[in-house]
Parts: structure tokens; sequence; C-alpha cells
């Protein structure tokens, strides 16, 4: 985890300065930088409903045993993207100054970035949870791979976008034209990506469900209980949490690629109402589910759980 916070955090200065070496031909007192004037009301509410989410996050990391240092990635991530919606304010008044519109657009361009990361993580610690003979079956990609796979992946798509995004409000013609197409194959790569681990999810519920109906459908002698510190049992929960985010994900995944193969003062880039529908609402959907369902309460280790049912549904069979 530390490895991938140092990759995003190298990769966002570096398109920080980018950002500041940059100029644009757009006229300073007449046209706005991103071709419109961000409503300062709708960014103030997605601030607002990305902080209280980020600190909801934050507040279960720090009092939700165990605490797992991989889940840090997600209240960073909601807080970036709340900082980006605090700039945009700032940006909105007047919305002429580059260095601020890029800075702004990179937040919440590249946050969701570490929301990625964390279902890869995720996934990977929740087919742990069982014995190596269900992760070995279930899983399309071996548990200790999908993390290093898809993370990476993830690190390459993010430097892609950051300096993509900072060179498309570049003055020279060509310096912008180039940085929105690096932009446009960072988010093409990233919505494959997310797209091909959407699948790895999706079959190992599957496969789980066809080859241990046990686990799939097991009984538990306590309900799931809602911002609770106690362990979640039925891990299917958290399974479909995960489902719900996917789809969140890759809606604004393809967004972005539409938004981006529009270009850069396109009509869905110059009408931020899609980009609240398409962008902002469904990450935060995704995202706030966490909220309710912290994803450490459903990770511990299964093994007594498989034995016991196992030892029942032996107990059940008849003896020739």
């Amino acid at each position: 985890m530390p490895r991938l916070l140092n990759s995003l955090v190298f990769a966002a200065c570096f398109a920080a300065a980018l950002a500041n070496a940059v100029t644009s031909d757009k006229d300073p007192n007449t046209d706005p930088i991103g071709g419109f004037v961000p409503k300062k009301s709708l960014s103030l509410i997605a601030f607002i409903f990305y902080a209280v989410s980020g600190v909801t996050h934050f507040f279960h990391f720090f009092t939700v045993p165990p605490r797992s240092s991989f889940m840090i990635a997600l209240p960073i991530g909601m807080t970036v993207m709340a900082i980006g919606f605090v700039l945009r304010i700032l940006y909105a008044n007047p919305p002429y100054t580059l260095g601020k519109y890029i800075i702004m657009d990179l937040c919440i361009l590249l946050s969701p970035c570490l929301f990625l990361a964390t279902d890869y993580m995720l996934l990977s610690r929740l087919a742990r949870s069982f014995d190596e003979e269900v992760s070995s079956r279930c899983l399309i990609i071996r548990d200790s791979r999908i993390t290093k796979i898809f993370v990476w992946s993830d690190v390459l798509t993010f430097i892609l976008q950051s300096g993509g995004g900072s060179l498309s409000a570049s003055k020279n013609a060509s310096s912008a034209k180039l940085g929105n197409k690096i932009a446009l194959i960072g988010l093409i790569l990233q919505a494959v990506s997310f797209g091909l681990f959407t699948l790895v999810l999706i079959v190992f519920g599957q496969r789980v469900s066809k080859h241990y109906p046990e686990l799939w459908r097991p009984k538990f002698p306590h309900p799931f209980k809602v911002l609770s510190k106690e362990p979640i049992h039925d891990w299917r929960i958290l399974f479909y949490v995960m489902c719900v985010t996917c789809v969140g994900i890759l809606v604004r995944s393809i967004f972005r690629v539409a938004e981006y193969a529009d270009g850069y003062t396109g009509t869905i880039s110059t009408h931020e109402g899609y980009f609240y529908l398409f962008d902002t609402v469904p990450l935060w959907i995704s995202m706030s589910l966490y909220c309710v369902v912290w994803p450490v309460r459903a990770l511990f280790n299964r093994s007594e759980q498989q034995l016991e049912l196992g030892s029942r549904k032996n107990l059940n069979q008849p003896n020739f």
C-alpha cells in the first residue's frame, strides 16, 4: 500500500509541475478555461456529501478492528475528491486561472484511482478469507496476483491521465491534442482493466455458488447490523456491495472516455450536468456504501466456519 500511495503522489506532483508549465490561448478576461463557469451551489453540495462520507470512512478506519492499512486508500480518495470540489468553487470565481483549473480537474479526475485500488485489494483479501481450495478454484487469477496486476495497471493509467490532463490545456495546439489523446488512452485502459476485474469478481461469486453452495447460502446465528463493529458473517453482503461499486465505477469510466473522445471543448466537457449525473453521483453512491458496510468486518478467517459447515454436511449424509 505505501508503494501505491508513493507512486500516485509522485505522479500527482509531476502533473502539478506540468500544470505550472503550460499556458492557455483563451482570453483571460472573457473565456472560462473549461468552457463554462461551474455552479458553486452544485460544487458545494458535492463537497459536503463527499466530505461526510470521507469522515465516516476515516472514523471506521480508526475505530473498527482490525485496522487494515490498505483501507486508507478509500478515505484518502474521498478526501481528495472533496478537495477537488472546494477547488472547483474557488476556480469559479473567476474561472480564468489555468493552474487552478488543472489542479482542480486532476483532483476530481484522478482520485477515483484510489477507489479502484480499494476494490482490487478487497477481492484478493475476500478470497483469502476462505481456504486455499476455494480461492484457487473460484478465482480466474490467483489472489496473490490480483492486487499486483490491477493496482499497477491503475498506477500506469493514473500517470497517463495526469500527464495527458495537464497537457490538454496547453497553448500549443499539437501539445493540447497530444495531451487529450494520452489522457484518453489512460481512461480507455482504466475502463478495460476495471471491466476485466469486474468479470473476475462476478465469476468468483458464480463459482462459489456453484461449487460451494454451503458457503453461498449458509445459516448464521447473528443478523447483519448496520454501522456496527461486529464481524459480518455473511460475506455475500460485501460481495454484493462490491458489485454495486463496480457498476458505479464502470458508468463513470465510460462517461470519462466519452468526454475525452468528444474533445476538450465538446458538448459533454462544457455541460457540467453530464459530469454530475455520470461521474459525481455514481461514484459517491458506490463508495458511500462502504460507510454502511465497512469491508474489514467481513474479512476474517472463515476456515473454522467452513469446517463446521462441512461437518454438518457429512453428518446429514447417510452411511452405506
